[in-house]
């Protein structure tokens, strides 16, 4: 445990030493270091601009989740990058999409999953299977992006505000975020993209069971059937890999379907994609980041 919590403080302290080191080969990045808040614990933000950004247009937001694993692979804890500038920059060159920024928000290492985890949805587990040793966080996350950093942003550089206009989008534990903001913040949020989300729930030293691991997603299932957003009145977008950890996904994302299918969820505002031979990693959530950021704010919608 004691090697465990070390390693965990060593990839928070790394995070943060990098945070000067960012660079984008795209458009220009702005960085937040540590930015402020009367809600949860300081964090860096990063607000990536196209290059031909001007204050005297309009611009829609992709707010996502572990910002700093989104621009430089240099600066990274694995060395690999979702390639945000890259891949963006690329299709507002072609004019695929809408000019767009993207506001990343840090993840901290040590309490990345008690932020992520969705947590009204731990009201539908039995007593007695909530974990005490475990802050959940989640609530109050959201109002941090929701209350501080999404106002900052707005007056700060040229948004479109609207909630047609804002997004979310994240993977693994930032795809259950995602998930969970549209559904706490539907009046804020017009879509969320959320790749290879972790619906197997849990994050633990041990393996959980199969047993464990379907009580808390029968917890997250009950959430969502309680507060989805009406049908087709957002756009939500998933999608899986089949790889290392997306593996073990299938069983739970085919559920999910289900689920959005039987509260009448249908395309084009919702799709739940399946990229064979993905891995949770993030040089292959690059490869298709395309898809998501095209389903929220494609030229062709």
């Amino acid at each position: 445990m004691k090697i465990r919590t070390l390693f965990v403080l060593f990839s928070f302290l790394l995070c943060q030493w990098s945070v000067a080191q960012q660079t984008v080969s795209s458009g220009k990045l702005v960085q937040y270091p540590l930015f402020k808040s009367a809600i949860v614990a300081p964090r860096d933000v990063f607000v990536w601009l196209p290059s031909d950004y001007s204050p005297e247009n309009r611009y829609d937001v992709i707010y996502m989740h572990d910002g700093q694993m989104l621009f430089d692979a240099a600066s990274t804890w694995n060395k690999v990058e979702w390639g945000v500038d890259e891949v963006l920059g690329e299709l507002l060159e072609e004019e695929k999409i809408r000019p767009c920024i993207v506001v990343g928000i840090a993840n901290i290492a040590q309490s990345r999953y008690e932020d992520y985890f969705p947590q009204k949805a731990l009201k539908y587990l039995p007593n007695g299977n909530i974990p005490e040793n475990i802050h959940f966080n989640a609530d109050n996350y959201l109002r941090f992006l929701v209350e501080e950093v999404k106002p900052f942003i707005d007056k700060e550089y040229s948004t479109n505000k609207g909630v047609e206009h804002t997004f979310v989008m994240g993977s693994s534990m930032g795809g259950l975020i995602s998930l969970y903001a549209i559904c706490e913040y539907p009046e804020i949020f017009g879509g969320a993209a959320c790749l290879s989300t972790h619906l197997t729930m849990i994050i633990s030293s041990t393996q959980p069971t199969k047993e464990q691991t379907d009580l808390w997603f029968s917890a997250f299932e009950s959430y969502l059937t309680d507060h989805l957003p009406k049908a087709n009145s957002r756009l939500i977008y998933m999608d899986r890999g089949d790889a290392t950890l997306d593996a073990f996904y299938p069983p739970y994302q085919d559920k999910l379907d289900k689920l959005m299918k039987e509260k009448g969820w249908t395309k084009p505002m919702w799709i739940s994609k399946v990229f064979p031979g993905a891995a949770h990693i993030e040089t292959d959530w690059m490869k298709r980041l395309e898809y998501p950021v095209k389903f929220l704010i494609g030229t062709e919608r």
